[in-house]
């Protein structure tokens, strides 16, 4: 019998390295990337039937990449991997298309089980999550997620490489753009979120769930 392919993403190798053993014995495991661009670029090259990411990922973070994806794959199955159990996360990675979303505490015992759930059409989370995570932000949620619809998946992009700390010109060189186009962003940024300074995007970033909080 054919094997489920499934390609993984994290920012930490040793955690990928974890992942892989886990799985290895029961999928085929055709890839592993440790950021949101390349994994972009390996789901569309690889076509996997199922993909584990994490959400804190580099240079484009698991939730814009799951985007991308879910646009040229709807059939993918997306299983996140994740450190954060703030509500804000497990709500945009079911809007993003993910079919499950797994603590990292638990991930040796409940990712198997995930998988499988993922697969056969269902959702999965956490244990402990129930459905009062996402009842929690249901109101709360209308309004965040009304600010980040109106940003572009390139204007989310170069704010996450914002809120990591990277300049102008890092971020003209990562994206193969220049440098005023960079600069017009952050401006139209700033404009359109209402804030001044970097830290304020910074904090803005983390609150809604374009990047993660450090740790």
């Amino acid at each position: 019998m054919k094997q489920v392919r499934v390609l993984l993403a994290d920012d930490h190798s040793l955690v990928l390295n974890g992942i892989r053993r886990l799985l290895e014995t029961s999928f085929e495991v055709v890839g592993a990337v440790e950021d949101g661009q390349r994994l972009v670029e390996a789901a569309l090259r690889l076509r996997p039937e199922v993909i584990v990411l994490d959400i804190g990922m580099p240079i484009l973070n698991g939730i814009d990449a799951a985007r991308e994806i879910k646009e040229s794959l709807p059939a993918t199955k997306l299983v996140f991997i994740s450190m954060h159990s703030n509500a804000i996360y497990v709500r945009k990675a079911v809007e993003a298309g993910g079919s499950a979303y797994v603590l990292k505490s638990g991930a040796a015992e409940e990712l198997l089980k995930a998988i499988a759930v993922a697969r056969q059409g269902g959702t999965y989370f956490s244990p402990g999550f129930g459905f009062k995570v996402l009842d929690s932000l249901a109101e709360a949620g209308r309004d965040s997620s009304r600010h980040i619809v109106e940003l572009t998946s390139r204007q989310r992009q170069i704010l996450q490489l914002i809120a990591e700390g990277k300049q102008n010109k890092e971020i003209a060189a990562l994206l193969n753009i220049s440098v005023k186009t960079i600069e017009f962003h952050r401006s139209r940024l700033m404009t359109i979120l209402g804030v001044h300074t970097v830290a304020e995007l910074t904090r803005y970033a983390i609150q809604y769930g374009v990047v993660s909080p450090a740790g």
